[in-house]
């Protein structure tokens, strides 16, 4: 019988998770629209300021890992442990918190990845820098392919740590995403 993933240490959970890339698929988009659906039906009215498709899966120019990444922005009033309590009911694990953020995975199964894997970031709402990021590498070609070069290069390294896979991408991240910033100026609101 396979062991609950939270028995597992972090290297056991990195190797039954291991780092891919793959070339865009259009479903994905298919798939983040699906689950914003189930995650509006579950949460409660009022708390939720905005919903978002991040990450590489939302660039159709660039391979990415088959995760779709989504970003929830919550009202300040939202009590962050009454959401938690109702994604975990629903199927979502939480990967880490602290006072301004949560973290949650789905599709992770103790024998491995399941046929659609999100991650699901939760903050409040204005902090919200992939958002920048990602319009970015839109409207920036030629920025998305460096990237997706970076993250090929990073791949086959890190492929068995995650840590060190997106530690190695923060600075190509943080600059593109100051540049965004200085080019969108207040587009998706100020960080509280």
């Amino acid at each position: 019988m396979p062991k609950d993933l939270s028995n597992m240490a972090l290297e056991e959970l990195w190797q039954l998770f291991p780092i891919y890339l793959t070339e865009h698929k259009l479903y994905w988009k298919n798939w983040y629209e699906d689950e914003k659906q189930n995650i509006l039906k579950i949460l409660p009215y009022g708390y939720i300021k905005r919903i978002s498709h991040i990450g590489s899966t939302s660039i159709e120019t660039i391979q990415a890992k088959p995760i779709i990444d989504i970003l929830l922005e919550t009202t300040n009033e939202c009590k962050f442990n009454y959401i938690k309590k109702i994604l975990v009911e629903n199927d979502y694990i939480c990967m880490s918190e602290s006072i301004a953020r949560m973290s949650f995975n789905k599709g992770y199964t103790a024998c491995g990845f399941a046929d659609k894997m999100f991650h699901l970031h939760l903050r409040r709402f204005g902090d919200n820098d992939e958002l920048y990021f990602r319009d970015y590498l839109i409207e920036n070609k030629d920025i998305a392919k460096l990237y997706e070069k970076l993250k090929l290069d990073l791949w086959k390294r890190y492929e068995n740590n995650r840590d060190a896979y997106t530690e190695s991408k923060t600075e190509f991240v943080n600059y593109y995403t100051d540049k965004a910033k200085n080019v969108y100026g207040n587009k998706y609101g100020v960080k509280n």
